[in-house]
């Protein structure tokens, strides 16, 4: 989002009013907020009323750390980070122990597809509810136990030898896989200032594809190797050991800062909080934005590619498990890239997003159009440019964080997160039936998830313009918005300023 005059809104600040528009605002006389029944209604009363409030601001003000983060949030944030390391690799796993799982469970595509739509599945639908217990109990208490499910389902995993015991173990991984970056964003958000947050959020996906990277080609080779069950079963035991890290290294809050107990909350105002953020044009900007970046590479690198390489193309397992490290090396090296050229001009947040998502369409024409096995250096070219996807996501959180009130974030970022997993759960169950009705053949199959670009292209097109409305509403009432727009042929005022459609 933009902070200039010829940019578009992608991070506003939500700071509090300066000095000098608090000295000048005081040296003014209050302008009238009251509608004209109420108005009407105190001519008419012979008693003084106290003066109503002013409006509610469009964008909350939003706090932070001030300055720099001190190397202490630091040490922080990449003990949090680890835990992420660890739920990624969990996560990905199936991408080259599939065919392994189909040959140990005796299964065919679609009930495949099924381990990583019920994870998935699990992952998309804890993420409001995560949010909720971070804003709650802390990131510390939530990465806690994130691990201890992480463990455990793996663990599960490694002495499953039926089909039903092997969803159930990825259910559990799925939950605690759930409960890890929302926990570690909320780190950041609380010991990072704002113009800090989007460098720190792309580092987290970044350093997370270590662990995607870890679950190719080594663990490609221990599972040909050692076999099933120590290499699941190391992975749960090494996993239960960063409990200790945690426990040792995390703090909620900054060193010197009370962190805000919140009262505990009904289930109706749970409700409400939900609305409230899923409500906000950014919140709901970041989600199309998740959905639309995120699935593609994500349905790819944990199930679906493997097979599309292996039995869609004729590749040996080795090329395409090397051909998938493309798709973590790719999204290791351009996050940094991504947060670097996004945290100090957040106007480039929007355009590199609506950049990406074209460059992925050209991609799939190319893929999909073309007649015959692909080339070897086509494959590693389009997966690498598909790989930007995971970095670009990471602008939904950015909007999350400044569209919403601190106390909030947590809620909000599990609203955002919600979006790129539904997607990658809906691809990865599309991907295994279409499969079986097509006979296996991936180019009428993967035709399906160019739909579901198009479909969120479209939609994150829509609360695009209606955010910036929201920032035109915001400026006509005097709010401290420091950024300043434009208004383009294509802006639309669907913000009044008493709501936002």
């Amino acid at each position: 989002m933009p902070t200039s005059p010829s940019s578009s809104p992608s991070a506003l600040p939500q700071s509090n009013p300066s000095p000098s528009s608090r000295s000048q605002s005081a040296s003014q006389p209050n302008r009238p907020t009251s509608s004209p029944e109420s108005a009407s209604r105190h001519a008419s009363s012979s008693q003084p009323k106290a003066p109503k409030s002013s409006p509610k601001p469009v964008i909350p003000s939003q706090p932070g750390p001030p300055r720099s983060a001190p190397f202490r949030s630091w040490i922080v944030w990449f003990a949090g980070a680890v835990v992420y390391v660890l739920a990624v690799f969990h996560r990905t796993s199936f991408g080259v122990a599939g065919l392994d799982a189909a040959e140990r469970f005796g299964v065919g595509a679609a009930a495949l597809g099924t381990f990583t739509v019920l994870q998935i599945g699990v992952y998309a639908s804890m993420q409001i509810p995560t949010g909720i217990l971070v804003d709650r109990y802390g990131p510390r208490t939530i990465l806690s136990t994130a691990l201890v499910l992480l463990a455990a389902g793996q663990l599960l995993l490694a002495l499953a030898d039926t089909y039903w015991l092997g969803l159930a173990a990825r259910g559990v991984l799925g939950l605690g896989d759930a409960l890890t970056f929302v926990s570690v964003l909320r780190l950041a958000a609380n010991h990072f200032p704002i113009r800090q947050y989007t460098m720190v959020t792309t580092l987290t996906s970044a350093l997370g594809f270590v662990g995607a990277l870890a679950a190719t080609v080594p663990l490609t080779l221990l599972l040909a190797g050692p076999g099933w069950f120590p290499t699941f079963l190391g992975a749960g035991v090494v996993t239960a050991l960063v409990v200790f890290l945690v426990r040792f290294a995390v703090r909620d809050v900054p060193a010197g800062t009370v962190r805000q107990e919140r009262p505990r909350a009904s289930a109706r105002e749970v409700g409400a909080q939900v609305l409230v953020a899923w409500r906000v044009p950014g919140t709901r900007l970041g989600f199309w934005t998740h959905f639309s970046t995120m699935f593609a590479p994500a349905t790819l690198g944990l199930l679906w590619g493997m097979p599309f390489l292996v039995q869609g193309q004729g590749y040996s397992p080795t090329t395409a498990s090397s051909v998938l490290m493309v798709l973590v090396i790719g999204a290791m090296l351009t996050g940094p890239l991504f947060g670097a050229l996004t945290s100090r001009r957040a106007e480039r947040r929007m355009p590199l997003v609506i950049g990406y998502l074209v460059t992925a369409l050209l991609v799939w024409a190319v893929v999909l159009g073309w007649q015959g096995t692909l080339p070897l250096g086509i494959v590693i070219a389009a997966f690498a440019l598909l790989s930007v996807g995971g970095p670009v996501s990471t602008v939904a959180f950015a909007l999350a964080r400044d569209y919403n009130p601190l106390w909030r974030v947590g809620t909000a970022t599990g609203v955002v997160n919600v979006g790129g997993f539904v997607a990658t759960t809906i691809a990865s169950l599309l991907v295994g039936v279409l499969l079986e009705l097509a006979g296996g053949n991936f180019r009428i199959v993967l035709s399906a998830l160019v739909v579901m670009l198009l479909t969120g292209a479209w939609r994150m097109a829509v609360w695009y313009r209606r955010t910036r409305a929201a920032v035109f509403v915001a400026e006509s009432r005097g709010e401290d918005v420091p950024v300043r727009l434009r208004r383009r042929t294509w802006d639309t005022p669907e913000c009044t300023p008493t709501a936002c459609r």
